[in-house]
């Protein structure tokens, strides 16, 4: 089964620091964009970044601007995202998602670039910010 297992999570507070980690399972990464979600109860699925095959080109949401970081290391399979300076409104369960092709696509931020364009999710992991 071709998916990924996301990792990483926990609580933090506000303030405060995690790195996530996305590892391939069942297929290599070297040539897919990857894209690192999250999606709050009751919302939909947002893109928070977005990196591509080769780590030349990374996105950023504005509400991580600044604050994540994403990266890869194809040799592992694995994406990361550090994640710097979370707040409240960073809760939520976070997903990464492949996309078919080498570059991130213009819609990855979106929810329906999620639905769409990127998938082989994993169960994702819970990032609860709170003091």
């Amino acid at each position: 089964q071709l998916q990924f297992v996301e990792s990483g999570g926990g609580l933090v507070q506000p303030g405060g620091s995690l790195r996530l980690t996305c590892e391939a399972s069942g297929f290599t990464l070297d040539r897919n964009a990857v894209g690192w979600f999250r999606q709050a109860p009751g919302k939909e699925r947002e893109g928070v970044s977005c990196i591509s095959a080769s780590s030349g080109y990374t996105h950023y949401a504005d509400s991580a601007k600044g604050r994540f970081t994403i990266s890869r290391d194809n040799a592992k399979n694995t994406v990361y995202l550090q994640m710097n300076s979370l707040n409240a409104e960073d809760t939520a369960v976070y997903y990464c998602g492949a996309h078919l092709r080498m570059m991130c696509p213009l819609n990855w931020a979106s929810s329906t670039g999620a639905r769409t364009d990127f998938g082989s999710w994993g169960q994702g992991t819970q990032v609860t910010v709170s003091s």
